[in-house]
């Protein structure tokens, strides 16, 4: 009798443990209008209800390493900061459906951005980027990606498996027509937005 009810409650405990470590994952209205974090200390003190963390201008210097301990982040907002670059280790975040960085002077978006299985919603725009890597074709839960004013020169082939992109924005990057052809050719279910062309080389 005790060694069934030993066993019985193992497998609560089990599955109680399974449920916490597997967050549910929001839908975007819940994300959007929910109370979030706003300060790293206070998210810190209970990292496992970490949800929603929104550090806009907040004169960060680079991405805090503490993020990566919010196993159950869905929304993170670092955007008007000074980070630099996104880090490998961002890769770790796979519940994020979120995820807003711009005009913080980003240079380098890590290719550890494609482990990002749940993503929705990427704005990288007015940051200083001039290279995409290829693993962001891994995205194919993506439905908007906005990359406005940026330095890109060209975009890797791998976007054509972004099924889901619904919004691409391109605008205040200096393209080619042929360029332009490129990347429309590439994501035909998807809107595409560009500034008028230019008769520039690289």
């Amino acid at each position: 009798m005790r060694y069934s009810f030993f066993k019985i409650a193992l497998f609560l405990i089990l599955m109680i443990f399974v449920r916490i470590s597997n967050a549910q994952l929001l839908d975007s209205l819940s994300l959007d209008t929910m109370q979030g974090f706003t300060s790293i200390q206070e998210a810190m003190k209970n990292p496992d209800a970490v949800i929603k963390l929104v550090l806009r201008k907040q004169h960060l210097k680079s991405f805090p390493k503490e993020i990566l301990a919010f196993k159950n982040l869905q929304y993170l907002d670092l955007s008007k900061n000074d980070i630099k670059e996104i880090p490998d280790e961002i890769g770790v975040l796979t519940n994020l459906q979120y995820f807003s960085c711009f005009k913080s002077n980003v240079e380098r978006l890590s290719k550890d951005i494609g482990k990002l299985s749940n993503l929705l919603y990427l704005n990288l725009n007015q940051n200083e980027i001039e290279y995409l890597p290829p693993q962001i074709g891994n995205l194919e839960k993506l439905e908007i990606l906005d990359l406005w004013s940026n330095n890109f020169a060209e975009y890797p082939s791998s976007m054509a498996n972004l099924k889901s992109l619904k919004v691409l924005d391109l605008r205040a990057i200096l393209m080619t027509d042929e360029l332009q052809n490129q990347v429309t050719g590439m994501l035909p279910k998807a809107r595409v937005y560009m500034s008028p062309s230019c008769k520039c080389k690289w």
